[in-house]
């Protein structure tokens, strides 16, 4: 096992890492770069083609795999402490919904790891064929930072499975969950060499990562422009296969025979789940005009007991801080942008507070299509809240955006639901739900959302390649 701790970076530079419930430092972490890189990819490659992980039995992979998610499940305090720390989130929530899906997709995978198999090939002539499903090789993870622990999971937990060994980059914003993984890994059983952790920055470690020649696949997680550059370095490399989970632009559809109630509960936690930093947040809320006013009035009126704060000293709190200054100045920018093209403030549109980077959630109503708070991810609690009048427009609205990672729709007519399932080009869509997700349920998106699914079986497809064998049968003329 390799992770790069607060003092062995081959540069010897740090950076830091912040608390944005206050701004001030919580560590100092060793500051990764491509030396570090190359390091750990050579690491990886030497437990890939020498190492015992991917030769040992599927079973035994599963075993220790579920220690590791036993592990996790041990750690939750520690952990959940670390991330909320790091990244301004709930602990009680952090705990709860990140570190047990992070336990939860290790045990699912574990489940996962003796049941890949190949196919038999009913071939012309005397000839029989069939199909290995082999470990891809090194993979490259770049993680996000507003899930550091579920993405850690969801990327490393198929990849292990699968056989492969992996360089995993965390957001520079959020790295300590990673490291703390990585050691619990190592206590797991899993072999030196096959999880290695490189904390750093973006066009760094994670530009190496991209770029580098015996990287065999990449999976990362963030921005729709960063995508761009990890595909443009895998083209320039070894056009190694790369899967992208990226930006978004979600529509919330709620009919007039909703319970207004239940829709107002859902359209605030599917926009400020996690302070709204969740690529998947339905930004856009398109209300039907028979309900609109009641929506509007109800919604205002419960915003007023939403509750923002520093999550570690209040039970009551609601929502905490955005992960750091530059996403706060980046959220408040949206806001002031939205205000100077028209649109009307219900509620919120200010920061709160002198110290930490907390801003009250927004509802923005008056909004139209081509404003840019209607087109671009906010990435921060900021709702955009429109009206509809037709099935028709409902669906030809939620697809007017160059994303297309998930979608929800809020109806008692099953018709309606299905004829919006049908037509709404997105990688998800909840029914009378949102954020409802599992270890057996793919998430990936279409469009400018990316490509490739984590979690689910499917997962497992983007670390395995398939290699077709054929050998003649007796008495064929190769015999």
């Amino acid at each position: 096992m390799m992770y790069i701790s607060s003092s062995s970076s081959s540069s010897g530079r740090t950076f830091e890492t912040r608390d944005p419930r206050t701004g001030d430092v919580i560590a100092s972490v060793a500051e990764g770069d491509k030396d570090d890189v190359d390091l750990a990819v050579r690491a990886a490659r030497k437990a890939f083609d020498h190492g015992e992980w991917p030769r040992i039995s599927g079973s035994e992979r599963g075993r220790i795999l579920t220690r590791f998610a036993d592990l996790v499940e041990q750690h939750a305090d520690e952990l959940a402490a670390l991330e909320s720390l790091d990244a301004g989130k709930h602990p009680a929530v952090t705990k709860a919904v990140d570190v047990g899906n992070a336990a939860g997709s290790l045990r699912y995978f574990a489940g996962a790891a003796d049941k890949i198999h190949g196919e038999t090939l009913k071939m012309q002539g005397q000839f029989q064929g069939y199909t290995l499903r082999e470990p891809l090789g090194v993979a490259g993870f770049i993680i996000p930072w507003n899930f550091p622990t579920t993405m850690f999971a969801i990327k490393v937990a198929p990849a292990l499975a699968a056989g492969c060994t992996m360089v995993v980059k965390p957001a520079e914003q959020t790295p300590l969950s990673a490291l703390y993984l990585a050691d619990l890994a190592k206590k797991a059983g899993i072999p030196d060499g096959v999880i290695n952790v490189v904390p750093g920055f973006g066009p760094t470690a994670g530009a190496a990562i991209a770029s580098h020649m015996d990287v065999d696949t990449v999976s990362f997680t963030g921005s729709t422009e960063v995508g761009r550059l990890i595909m443009e370095a895998s083209a320039r490399s070894n056009l190694k296969p790369v899967s992208l989970e990226l930006g978004g632009k979600s529509p919330l559809i709620i009919f007039e025979d909703a319970d207004l109630d239940m829709a107002v509960e859902l359209a605030i936690s599917a926009n400020l789940f996690n302070k709204g930093e969740a690529c998947v947040a339905a930004s856009r809320v398109y209300v039907q005009e028979g309900i609109y006013d009641q929506f509007e009035k109800k919604l205002a009126e419960r915003m007023k007991s939403w509750v923002v704060g520093d999550p570690f000293n209040d039970p009551r709190v609601n929502q905490g801080p955005q992960v750091d200054k530059v996403q706060y100045d980046r959220v408040l920018s949206y806001i002031d942008q939205g205000k100077r093209e028209g649109a009307t403030v219900l509620t919120g549109g200010r920061p709160l507070g002198q110290n930490g980077y907390y801003i009250e959630p927004t509802v923005f109503t008056n909004v139209k299509e081509d404003m840019t708070i209607a087109k671009e991810e906010i990435f921060g609690p900021v709702m955009c809240l429109m009206k509809f009048k037709t099935v028709d427009e409902a669906i030809e609205r939620a697809n007017d955006t160059k994303y297309g990672l998930g979608a929800g729709v809020v109806t008692r007519d099953l018709d309606v639901a299905n004829r919006v399932v049908r037509s709404v080009r997105a990688g998800v869509v909840w029914v009378n739900c949102y954020f409802a997700m599992g270890s057996d349920v793919p998430f990936g998106g279409r469009k400018m959302s990316g490509f490739g699914k984590d979690e689910g079986m499917h997962a497992l497809d983007k670390f395995l390649a398939v290699k077709s064998v054929v050998t003649p049968l007796k008495g064929s003329p190769w015999m």
